[in-house]
């Protein structure tokens, strides 16, 4: 790591750069996407894919169909000879001719709501035997989650709901013929973590959309305004979240509430703002001051002992990342600058998204797995030192080789553009040194205020 300090300065805040307009997967995408389902399936002998959707968990359902469920769950069935059938609860059943693959639908009344009206014609196993489940087939489970320890994988829990898995084992009828295959989408090589021009193009408009909403709430923060305020600052555009929305001042979770409530902002408060939609999450944690002497006696330091190490770090992550360093690398060099047993953070400083705010992570301690042009990552290191409160800035970036940025560069040239301007911001503003692997995905990457009521001041790295 270079020599480098870190000062807070009086700066530009960054440019909201939200385009407003999203961008809609083409057929082409979606036909490469379901071409690479296949590919794997028959690398890995399997004869079908069983894909369970719910409202939390529809990423791997909606990457081929397009949507997802709401409130009621779902079966994407995938025939390695690529016929594809879609099972359906009653409030979805008319959307079959919505999704974005060709499939048939068969009506599942026991995905859909308590007491509405249900099919008595059929069980559930003769309904699933009707959308192409066979026995003694190799018969892959996607839910939203791999077991694993390190690099390795349990292929033998499942995160189905038990009366979908059962009735799959009753038709299959070995259960060797079952296996966990969720790493086929969120694991390594899996289809979901790299991403072409067209599919950065849409998960951009979500991961600015985020940053925007939570500068508008880091300047709309003062003593006085409520939380409910700062939160209305964070929802936009009638857009799904992909995280709980928080904007919180002073001490959180009481009586289990998570919400904003009309708890006003306060001198001196610990602050937390986040907010995430399809494509990445911005998030925010500070104090409620304008300068040191605003602090109470016990977080004197806070500058020193937790935010400015913290900034360093986080300068430092995109500093040395680059195409094909291996995740455990990365996790080593956040461990030498920002020790765990200092710090107390302990989860991946960095993991992928998507629909999913978190989708799963190469980076990990010891993880051999290679960071890939394509990977749209979430820069999340959460430190947790005693008696300070909190610090975080976190955003998106796109890890890209050449041909991948060229590819953006012809095709979404307006969005290459955004690219380059937040690019300068972070090198020129900023003063940090960025990968030439590293494409912002929104403008507030690395924009830190540790004196939330100090509209004008953040962290720069100063050699």
């Amino acid at each position: 790591m270079k020599n480098q300090q870190v000062s807070l300065k009086t700066i530009p805040e960054p440019q909201k750069d939200c385009s407003g307009v999203p961008v809609a997967l083409t057929d082409e995408t979606i036909q490469q996407r379901k071409n690479n389902i296949l590919s794997r399936m028959k690398q890995r002998g399997l004869d079908q894919l069983v894909i369970y959707c719910d409202v939390e968990h529809g990423g791997n359902f909606e990457y081929l169909v397009g949507f997802f469920t709401r409130f009621e769950e779902a079966l994407l069935i995938i025939n390695a000879d690529g016929e594809m059938t879609l099972v359906l609860g009653n409030e979805n059943l008319n959307k079959v001719s919505k999704a974005r693959i060709q499939a048939k639908a068969v009506h599942l009344s026991q995905f859909s709501l308590p007491n509405q009206p249900g099919r008595s014609d059929k069980s559930i196993k003769e309904l699933l035997v009707e959308a192409g489940i066979r026995e003694n087939a190799r018969t892959g489970l996607v839910g939203w989650k791999m077991f694993t320890n390190g690099p390795e994988i349990d292929k033998k829990i499942y995160d189905l709901p038990s009366f979908i898995v059962d009735t799959l084992r009753n038709i299959v009828g070995d259960e060797a013929c079952l296996s966990n295959e969720t790493d086929l989408f969120i694991g390594e090589h899996g289809v979901r973590t790299v991403n072409n021009a067209n599919e950065v193009a849409h998960y951009e408009y979500g991961a600015a959309l985020a940053s925007d909403c939570i500068l508008d709430a880091m300047n709309k923060l003062a003593p006085g305004v409520t939380e409910q305020a700062l939160g209305d600052c964070l929802v936009r555009f009638g857009q799904h979240p992909s995280i709980v929305t928080i904007a919180s001042s002073g001490p959180r979770f009481i009586k289990g509430n998570l919400f904003p409530t009309d708890n006003t902002v306060k001198y001196g408060d610990t602050i937390s703002l986040t907010v995430g939609y399809r494509g990445g999450a911005s998030s925010r944690a500070g104090y409620a001051v304008n300068a040191n002497g605003e602090l109470s006696n016990e977080a004197k330091n806070y500058l020193d002992a937790v935010a400015k190490p913290y900034f360093s770090a986080y300068a430092h992550w995109l500093e040395v990342i680059s195409v094909g360093m291996r995740g455990g690398d990365l996790f080593d060099r956040v461990e030498a600058v920002l020790p765990r047993s200092k710090y107390g953070w302990s989860l991946c400083p960095g993991h992928l998204t998507a629909e999913e705010e978190w989708m799963s992570s190469p980076i990990y301690q010891g993880s051999q797995q290679k960071l890939l042009s394509g990977m749209i990552l979430q820069i999340d290191i959460i430190p947790s030192v005693p008696n300070f409160g909190g610090v975080s800035a976190e955003s998106t970036v796109l890890l890209a080789d050449e041909q991948l940025k060229l590819e953006i560069q012809q095709q979404y040239p307006q969005l290459w553009q955004r690219m380059q301007q937040r690019r300068k911001y972070l090198i020129e503003t900023l003063g940090i040194t960025l990968s030439a692997d590293i494409l912002p995905m929104c403008s507030t990457v690395a924009y830190l205020r540790p004196y939330l009521l100090d509209k004008d001041s953040a962290f720069v790295c100063q050699s």
